[in-house]
């Protein structure tokens, strides 16, 4: 297994792009949670240069609560601004699920109040600004992850 990294409505391909090249590189799995703000038909992957994307380990979801009922004894974490914890302070496991929300507006409430104890957040300094990439987000917490379980299947 490895890890989970899951997309809530993502709407900027080139985000998802570098966060499947991630998963690829990180023998990690990709969550997409429809709607999606783009089409990841052959075509546009193609046009994007994104040649790496038959290889990433890839799965769609109607809805969150699908996902949820799927993978109902497994363990989710919520990166939001608002999570009260640092993604340093948990404790990942082998097949943990990592959810990251839409790139406007993040997780929504219904989402992220699901298990409000496991909302973690990137640290970074206070600003009324955007905050971090969100593919710069998902390599920080999935290189943390990885780290705490070994970096598996990888050298």
């Amino acid at each position: 297994m490895s890890l989970n990294i899951v997309l809530f409505q993502p709407e900027i391909p080139y985000n998802t792009g570098n966060i499947g090249r991630t998963c690829v590189l990180t023998n990690s799995k990709l969550h997409l949670i429809k709607p999606l703000g783009f089409s990841i038909d052959d075509k546009h992957v193609r046009r994007a240069g994104m040649d790496y994307w038959p290889h990433v380990n890839l799965e769609m979801h109607d809805s969150y609560e699908a996902m949820r009922k799927k993978y109902k004894d497994s363990t989710f974490y919520f990166i939001t601004t608002h999570g009260k914890n640092y993604y340093t302070d948990v404790k990942f496991k082998d097949g943990d699920f990592v959810i990251f929300g839409r790139e406007s507006s993040g997780l929504p409430d219904e989402v992220k109040g699901s298990d409000p104890e496991r909302c973690i957040r990137v640290p970074m300094i206070e600003t009324t600004t955007r905050s971090l990439n969100l593919s710069n987000a998902a390599a920080i917490v999935a290189y943390e992850a990885l780290r705490q379980i070994d970096f598996p299947h990888m050298k």
